[in-house]
C-alpha cells in the first residue's frame, strides 16, 4: 500500500490552530486541499491565514513565489460537507469531545466514498471509540500531528480496534511523502508521546509538592543536568496548564485511575486560580511587563577537597572522575565493591542517587546528568543532619568542575534520576503491551517532545538494572504503587541480572 497520489484531494475539517496546521502540510506536498468549519466564514479566514503564511515561506526562501501560488490555486475553502465527496483523505480536527467528532464522520461517510481514508488528530480521545460509529470502521486511523504541524516532524499513526492494517500503512506512507516522521502504535490512552511523557511533568509537581525544591530550580536542574530542552514548569506554562492537566486527567481515566498517572493537586490549583501559564499572563511564573523570573537556586562558592578517594563501581557516574583529575584534584583510587562513592579528606561520602534518601548525616546524594562533562549545573542532596563541612565539600568539589550547583531538599531519587527512570518504565511497559516498537517509542520521544535521547537510548546508556534498581528503592520510601517498577522493566532487568550471573 502507498502513498496517497498527489493529484488526490484532502480535507481538513476544523480550522482552528491545528486544522490549519494540517492543511499546510498537506497544500505544501502538492495535495489539492479542501477546508471544512462548521461555522460560516471560517474556512474562507483560515484559507487566507494559511496564504499568509505561505507568503512568509517565501520571504524565508522556503518557497518560491511561484510554488506559493500554485499551492494557493490548490486550496479551496468548502461551503458544506458535500464539497468533500470526491477527497482520497479526510482528517479531523474539531473539538476533543467523543459525541462531536462521532457525529461528524457518520456524516462525512454519508458523503464520501468508501474507498475515502478518515483520520482524527484526537490527541486525548479513544481512535476505536471515534472510529465505533462508522459503517466501515476499517478505514479509519488517528493521525495525531503535533503543534504547530508544519515545524514539527512527527506524526503518531495510530491504528484502532478495528482500523484495516491497509488502512494504517496508506496514512503511515502518506505522512511520510509529506515530509513527517510517522511512528505506528496502537490504540492506547496518551498514544506514545502523551503516556511515555507523563513522569516528566509528574516527577517535577512531584518534588515541588514535597517542598524540595522551587520551580526555577527544578527547571534549571531538568535543563543543565538532565540536558531536556525545557524544564517541566515553563513547559507546562508554554503548553497552558488546563491543557497540560487536562491531557494527564485523561490518559489517569483511561487507565482506570492507575497510580502511575496520578494527576497533581498543585497543578489542579493552579488551573483552578486561572493561572493558565504564558496565555494568562501567569502560571508557574508571571509573564505581565515588568514582572522579574526568578533565577534557580545555587550554591555560593565553596573550597574544593584536596583529594577524593573512589570505591567501587561508579556506574553512569564514571567519567566524573577524569573531570576531577582535570580539575587538579587528586583522585585515589580504592578496593571497593557494590555501588560506587566518592570519599573526601573528612570521612564523608558523596555517591550518585540509588531512589533511596541520604539519611546519614556523612551522606550526600548527586544527581543524574545526561552528560557530566557537558552539564553545566548539578544537584545535590542531603539529610537535615548532614555536617555542614561535607555539603560544602561536596559543593566545592562540583565548583571545581566548571559547574554551578543547587541544593535540593533530601526527596528520594532527586530530580533527573528519578524522572528519567519513570520514563524509561513506562516505555518499556509501553512496549511490553504492543503499544509501539522500541525504535519507535525512541523516536516519537525525540521528534514529539524533543528529548535528548530515547528511553530506550537511555536505559542503553545507564545499564540494564539501573532503572529497576533506582525505582525499587524509591517505591520503598514512596510505596503508593506510583513509582513501583513494571514488571516489563523487572523482566528485562532480571534478564540482565542472569547474564551477568547476579542474583535478581
Amino acid at each position: 500500500m502507498t502513498a496517497l497520489d498527489l493529484s488526490s484531494p484532502v480535507a481538513v475539517v476544523g480550522t482552528g490552530t491545528m486544522g490549519q496546521g494540517i492543511a499546510q502540510v498537506a497544500l505544501v506536498a502538492g495535495h489539492p486541499v479542501r477546508l471544512y468549519d462548521a461555522v460560516d466564514g471560517r474556512a474562507r479566514e483560515a484559507a487566507d491565514a494559511i496564504g499568509a503564511r505561505l507568503d512568509r515561506l517565501v520571504e524565508k526562501d522556503r518557497l518560491t513565489g511561484a510554488e506559493r501560488d500554485a499551492a494557493r490555486a490548490r486550496l479551496t475553502p468548502a461551503e458544506s460537507l458535500d464539497a468533500l465527496a470526491d477527497c482520497a483523505l479526510v482528517v479531523e480536527a474539531v473539538v476533543e469531545r467523543l459525541d462531536v467528532k462521532q457525529e461528524l464522520f457518520r456524516a462525512l461517510e454519508d458523503v464520501v466514498g468508501d474507498g475515502c481514508l478518515l483520520a482524527t488528530n484526537t490527541s486525548s480521545l479513544s481512535v476505536t471509540a471515534v472510529g465505533g460509529a462508522l459503517r466501515v470502521p476499517g478505514r479509519f486511523v488517528g493521525l495525531h500531528f503535533f503543534n504547530p504541524a508544519p515545524l514539527l516532524p512527527l506524526v503518531e499513526v495510530v491504528s484502532g480496534f478495528a482500523t484495516d492494517p491497509a488502512s494504517a500503512t496508506r496514512a503511515y506512507e502518506t505522512a511520510r511523502a509529506w515530509g513527517k516522521t510517522p511512528v505506528t502504535c496502537a490504540d492506547t490512552p496518551g498514544f506514545v508521546v502523551n503516556r511515555v511523557a507523563r513522569p516528566f511533568y509528574a516527577e517535577a509537581l512531584a518534588v515541588h509538592e514535597l517542598r524540595a525544591a522551587d520551580p526555577a530550580t527544578i527547571d534549571a536542574v531538568l535543563r543543565e543536568s538532565g540536558g531536556f530542552r525545557m524544564g517541566a514548569f515553563e513547559l507546562t506554562d508554554l503548553i497552558g496548564q488546563d491543557v497540560n492537566e487536562s491531557v494527564t486527567h485523561s490518559v489517569w481515566q483511561a487507565f482506570f485511575q492507575d497510580v502511575r498517572f496520578t494527576p497533581s493537586l498543585a497543578q489542579r490549583r493552579l488551573v483552578e486560580s486561572g493561572r493558565l501559564g504564558r496565555k494568562s499572563g501567569q502560571g508557574w511564573y508571571d509573564y505581565r511587563e515588568g514582572a522579574e523570573r526568578p533565577g534557580p537556586h545555587t550554591a555560593p562558592p565553596a573550597e574544593a577537597p584536596a583529594y577524593v578517594v573512589v570505591e567501587g563501581d561508579l556506574g553512569p557516574a564514571a567519567e566524573l572522575v577524569e573531570l576531577i583529575r582535570e580539575a587538579g584534584v587528586e583522585v585515589r583510587l580504592a578496593d571497593g565493591y557494590g555501588a560506587g562513592r566518592f570519599v573526601l579528606p573528612d570521612g564523608g561520602t558523596l555517591c550518585l542517587t540509588d531512589g533511596g534518601l541520604p539519611g546519614a548525616e556523612d551522606l550526600v546524594h548527586f544527581d543524574l546528568a545526561l552528560d557530566y562533562r557537558a552539564a553545566a549545573r548539578i544537584a545535590l542532596s542531603a539529610s537535615a543532619g548532614v555536617r555542614p563541612g561535607l555539603l560544602s565539600g561536596a559543593t566545592g568539589l562540583f565548583q571545581a568542575l566548571g559547574k554551578k550547583v543547587s541544593v535540593v531538599g533530601d526527596v528520594p531519587g532527586m530530580i533527573v534520576a528519578r524522572t528519567v527512570a519513570r520514563i524509561i518504565d513506562l516505555a518499556f511497559d509501553a512496549v511490553a503491551r504492543g503499544v509501539a516498537t522500541p525504535e519507535d517509542v525512541d523516536t516519537a520521544m525525540r521528534l514529539g517532545v524533543n528529548y535528548p535521547l530515547g528511553p530506550f537510548e537511555w536505559n542503553r546508556r545507564l545499564g540494564d538494572t539501573w532503572a529497576r534498581d533506582l525505582l525499587s528503592h524509591l517505591h520503598e520510601w514512596e510505596p503508593s504503587g506510583r513509582c513501583a517498577p513494571s514488571l516489563a522493566l523487572h523482566r528485562h532487568a532480571a534478564a540482565a541480572d542472569a547474564r551477568e550471573g547476579t542474583p535478581s
